[in-house]
Protein backbone atom coordinates (compact mmCIF):
# COMPACT_ATOMS: atom_id res chain seq x y z
CA UNK A 1 0.00 0.00 0.00
CA UNK A 2 1.26 3.46 -0.90
CA UNK A 3 2.23 6.47 1.26
CA UNK A 4 0.75 9.21 -1.30
CA UNK A 5 -1.96 11.47 -0.85
CA UNK A 6 -0.91 12.85 2.24
CA UNK A 7 -2.57 16.39 2.35
CA UNK A 8 -4.19 18.75 4.77
CA UNK A 9 -7.09 17.52 5.92
CA UNK A 10 -10.69 19.37 5.63
CA UNK A 11 -13.25 18.90 8.93
CA UNK A 12 -15.87 18.16 5.83
CA UNK A 13 -18.92 17.33 8.85
CA UNK A 14 -17.88 20.68 10.28
CA UNK A 15 -18.21 22.37 7.05
CA UNK A 16 -21.78 21.17 6.01
CA UNK A 17 -22.77 22.02 9.82
CA UNK A 18 -21.56 25.87 8.66
CA UNK A 19 -22.73 25.80 5.71
CA UNK A 20 -26.26 24.92 6.87
CA UNK A 21 -26.27 27.98 8.75
CA UNK A 22 -24.71 29.79 5.74
CA UNK A 23 -27.29 28.47 2.78
CA UNK A 24 -30.20 30.74 1.84
CA UNK A 25 -31.48 28.38 -1.13
CA UNK A 26 -33.35 25.11 0.54
CA UNK A 27 -32.13 23.05 -1.74
CA UNK A 28 -28.99 23.60 -1.33
CA UNK A 29 -29.54 23.54 3.07
CA UNK A 30 -31.24 20.41 2.31
CA UNK A 31 -28.06 19.14 0.64
CA UNK A 32 -26.04 19.92 2.92
CA UNK A 33 -28.11 18.87 6.11
CA UNK A 34 -27.71 14.93 5.15
CA UNK A 35 -23.91 15.80 6.48
CA UNK A 36 -20.85 14.02 5.24
CA UNK A 37 -19.19 11.02 6.22
CA UNK A 38 -16.10 11.12 9.37
CA UNK A 39 -12.96 11.75 7.87
CA UNK A 40 -11.86 8.36 9.70
CA UNK A 41 -14.37 5.89 7.76
CA UNK A 42 -13.58 3.42 5.70
CA UNK A 43 -13.75 3.22 2.14
CA UNK A 44 -15.30 -0.37 2.53
CA UNK A 45 -18.19 1.66 4.36
CA UNK A 46 -18.59 4.68 1.90
CA UNK A 47 -21.53 5.02 -0.39
CA UNK A 48 -19.73 6.71 -3.70
CA UNK A 49 -21.40 8.53 -6.74
CA UNK A 50 -19.65 8.79 -9.96
CA UNK A 51 -20.18 12.31 -11.26
CA UNK A 52 -19.59 13.39 -14.46
CA UNK A 53 -20.15 16.70 -16.74
CA UNK A 54 -20.14 17.29 -20.70
CA UNK A 55 -19.55 21.58 -20.66
CA UNK A 56 -19.69 23.74 -23.93
CA UNK A 57 -15.90 24.60 -22.47
CA UNK A 58 -13.14 24.49 -20.19
CA UNK A 59 -14.25 28.02 -18.57
CA UNK A 60 -15.80 27.53 -15.63
CA UNK A 61 -16.32 31.45 -15.41
CA UNK A 62 -17.82 31.38 -19.21
CA UNK A 63 -19.22 28.28 -20.37
CA UNK A 64 -22.08 25.85 -19.22
CA UNK A 65 -22.80 22.22 -18.00
CA UNK A 66 -24.82 20.55 -21.21
CA UNK A 67 -24.59 16.81 -19.41
CA UNK A 68 -24.67 15.24 -16.33
CA UNK A 69 -24.20 11.70 -15.76
CA UNK A 70 -24.09 9.92 -12.15
CA UNK A 71 -23.95 6.11 -11.00
CA UNK A 72 -23.79 5.45 -7.41
CA UNK A 73 -21.21 2.50 -6.02
CA UNK A 74 -19.60 0.94 -3.28
CA UNK A 75 -16.11 -0.38 -3.52
CA UNK A 76 -18.10 -4.09 -4.30
CA UNK A 77 -20.72 -2.70 -6.89
CA UNK A 78 -21.94 -0.27 -9.23
CA UNK A 79 -25.49 -0.07 -9.18
CA UNK A 80 -26.11 1.12 -12.47
CA UNK A 81 -29.93 1.03 -12.24
CA UNK A 82 -29.89 3.79 -10.05
CA UNK A 83 -27.78 5.35 -12.52
CA UNK A 84 -28.95 9.07 -14.17
CA UNK A 85 -28.82 11.26 -17.16
CA UNK A 86 -29.80 14.41 -17.89
CA UNK A 87 -29.08 16.99 -21.04
CA UNK A 88 -29.03 21.01 -19.77
CA UNK A 89 -29.74 23.67 -21.49
CA UNK A 90 -26.86 25.83 -21.14
CA UNK A 91 -26.49 29.54 -20.41
CA UNK A 92 -23.99 30.09 -23.29
CA UNK A 93 -23.94 29.19 -27.18
CA UNK A 94 -22.97 25.62 -27.79
CA UNK A 95 -19.78 26.03 -29.47
CA UNK A 96 -19.01 24.23 -32.75
CA UNK A 97 -15.81 22.86 -31.23
CA UNK A 98 -17.26 21.25 -28.18
CA UNK A 99 -19.74 19.49 -30.62
CA UNK A 100 -16.66 17.89 -32.02
CA UNK A 101 -15.24 17.13 -28.61
CA UNK A 102 -18.23 14.89 -27.17
CA UNK A 103 -21.03 14.75 -29.55
CA UNK A 104 -23.94 16.54 -28.13
CA UNK A 105 -25.61 18.50 -31.09
CA UNK A 106 -28.36 21.66 -30.25
CA UNK A 107 -30.86 18.90 -31.70
CA UNK A 108 -30.33 16.57 -28.48
CA UNK A 109 -30.59 20.20 -25.98
CA UNK A 110 -33.68 21.02 -27.93
CA UNK A 111 -36.21 21.38 -24.91
CA UNK A 112 -33.98 20.43 -22.85
CA UNK A 113 -34.41 21.78 -18.70
CA UNK A 114 -31.73 24.29 -17.44
CA UNK A 115 -30.06 23.41 -14.74
CA UNK A 116 -31.93 24.97 -11.75
CA UNK A 117 -35.10 22.63 -12.87
CA UNK A 118 -32.99 19.32 -12.24
CA UNK A 119 -31.52 20.44 -9.70
CA UNK A 120 -32.97 18.92 -6.82
CA UNK A 121 -33.06 15.25 -8.23
CA UNK A 122 -28.78 16.12 -8.83
CA UNK A 123 -28.66 17.39 -5.12
CA UNK A 124 -30.58 14.28 -3.94
CA UNK A 125 -28.67 11.56 -5.61
CA UNK A 126 -25.42 13.47 -4.30
CA UNK A 127 -26.32 14.16 -0.60
CA UNK A 128 -24.57 12.17 1.93
CA UNK A 129 -22.28 10.55 -0.52
CA UNK A 130 -18.58 11.11 -1.14
CA UNK A 131 -18.78 12.29 -4.95
CA UNK A 132 -15.88 10.57 -7.52
CA UNK A 133 -14.62 12.23 -10.34
CA UNK A 134 -11.67 12.09 -12.83
CA UNK A 135 -9.94 15.74 -12.69
CA UNK A 136 -12.11 17.66 -10.25
CA UNK A 137 -11.22 21.25 -11.31
CA UNK A 138 -14.66 20.38 -14.34
CA UNK A 139 -17.13 18.81 -12.06
CA UNK A 140 -16.48 21.23 -8.94
CA UNK A 141 -15.93 24.45 -10.29
CA UNK A 142 -18.44 24.36 -12.74
CA UNK A 143 -21.25 23.21 -10.52
CA UNK A 144 -20.09 26.38 -8.04
CA UNK A 145 -19.59 28.14 -10.63
CA UNK A 146 -23.09 27.70 -12.64
CA UNK A 147 -24.94 27.86 -9.66
CA UNK A 148 -23.46 31.33 -8.81
CA UNK A 149 -24.70 32.80 -11.72
CA UNK A 150 -28.42 31.30 -11.33
CA UNK A 151 -28.98 31.49 -7.83
CA UNK A 152 -26.54 33.65 -6.01
CA UNK A 153 -25.10 30.74 -4.26
CA UNK A 154 -22.27 28.28 -4.93
CA UNK A 155 -21.68 24.77 -3.77
CA UNK A 156 -18.66 22.85 -2.06
CA UNK A 157 -18.11 19.24 -1.35
CA UNK A 158 -15.63 16.52 -0.98
CA UNK A 159 -14.47 15.07 -3.76
CA UNK A 160 -12.55 11.79 -4.61
CA UNK A 161 -10.33 12.73 -7.61
CA UNK A 162 -9.11 9.37 -9.41
CA UNK A 163 -6.76 11.92 -12.04
CA UNK A 164 -5.24 13.11 -8.64
CA UNK A 165 -4.71 9.22 -7.53
CA UNK A 166 -3.32 8.48 -10.48
CA UNK A 167 -1.17 11.21 -10.58
CA UNK A 168 0.12 10.43 -7.16
CA UNK A 169 0.72 7.03 -7.81
CA UNK A 170 2.75 7.70 -10.81
CA UNK A 171 4.85 9.80 -8.73
CA UNK A 172 5.60 7.62 -6.62
CA UNK A 173 6.44 4.97 -8.86
CA UNK A 174 8.82 7.59 -10.98
CA UNK A 175 10.73 8.08 -7.52
CA UNK A 176 11.62 4.24 -7.15
CA UNK A 177 14.85 3.31 -6.86
CA UNK A 178 15.75 2.31 -10.55
CA UNK A 179 13.23 4.68 -12.06
CA UNK A 180 15.88 7.63 -10.67
CA UNK A 181 18.38 6.23 -12.57
CA UNK A 182 15.97 4.91 -16.24
CA UNK A 183 14.30 8.70 -15.78
CA UNK A 184 10.72 7.07 -16.54
CA UNK A 185 8.75 9.84 -17.71
CA UNK A 186 5.52 9.65 -16.55
CA UNK A 187 2.43 7.40 -18.20
CA UNK A 188 -0.85 9.73 -19.33
CA UNK A 189 -3.30 9.69 -16.58
CA UNK A 190 -6.72 10.41 -18.72
CA UNK A 191 -9.63 8.54 -17.86
CA UNK A 192 -8.97 5.97 -20.77
CA UNK A 193 -5.41 5.83 -20.49
CA UNK A 194 -5.69 5.46 -16.81
CA UNK A 195 -7.76 2.37 -17.23
CA UNK A 196 -5.98 0.58 -19.57
CA UNK A 197 -3.68 0.69 -16.99
CA UNK A 198 -6.01 -1.44 -15.00
CA UNK A 199 -6.86 -3.30 -17.42
CA UNK A 200 -10.35 -1.70 -17.81
CA UNK A 201 -12.46 -2.39 -20.68
CA UNK A 202 -12.76 0.69 -23.15
CA UNK A 203 -15.54 2.69 -23.57
CA UNK A 204 -16.51 5.21 -25.71
CA UNK A 205 -15.82 8.62 -24.27
CA UNK A 206 -17.11 12.04 -24.26
CA UNK A 207 -20.56 10.79 -22.55
CA UNK A 208 -21.12 11.85 -19.34
CA UNK A 209 -22.95 8.81 -18.05
CA UNK A 210 -20.58 6.28 -19.44
CA UNK A 211 -17.57 8.26 -17.70
CA UNK A 212 -19.32 8.00 -14.81
CA UNK A 213 -19.87 4.20 -15.09
CA UNK A 214 -15.76 4.43 -16.23
CA UNK A 215 -14.36 6.74 -13.13
CA UNK A 216 -16.20 4.28 -10.59
CA UNK A 217 -15.14 0.91 -12.01
CA UNK A 218 -11.58 2.91 -12.13
CA UNK A 219 -11.79 3.91 -8.28
CA UNK A 220 -12.59 0.42 -7.25
CA UNK A 221 -9.47 -0.54 -9.05
CA UNK A 222 -7.10 2.30 -7.45
CA UNK A 223 -8.25 1.22 -4.13
CA UNK A 224 -7.96 -2.40 -4.91
CA UNK A 225 -4.64 -1.85 -6.38
CA UNK A 226 -2.95 0.28 -4.03
CA UNK A 227 -5.32 0.69 -1.00
CA UNK A 228 -6.93 -1.08 1.38
CA UNK A 229 -10.84 -1.22 1.82
CA UNK A 230 -9.78 -0.01 5.89
CA UNK A 231 -8.22 2.78 3.95
CA UNK A 232 -9.97 6.09 5.64
CA UNK A 233 -11.69 8.11 3.61
CA UNK A 234 -9.47 11.39 4.56
CA UNK A 235 -6.56 9.75 2.63
CA UNK A 236 -8.06 9.95 -0.32
CA UNK A 237 -10.90 12.95 -0.59
CA UNK A 238 -10.37 16.58 -1.29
Amino acid sequence: MHNFMNKEILNWGAFYQVKVAQSKDERLKSFYQTGMYHDETKLSDIDFVALDFETTGLDSQQNSIISIGLVPFNLKRIFCRQAQHWYIDPEDKLQENSIIIHGITHTDLKGAPDLLRILEPVLEALAGKVVVVHYRRIERDFFDSNLRSLINEGIVFPVVDTMQIEADVQDAQAKGFFNLFKRKRQDSIRLANSRSRYHLPVYPPHDALTDAIATAELLQAQIHYHFSPDTPIKRLWL
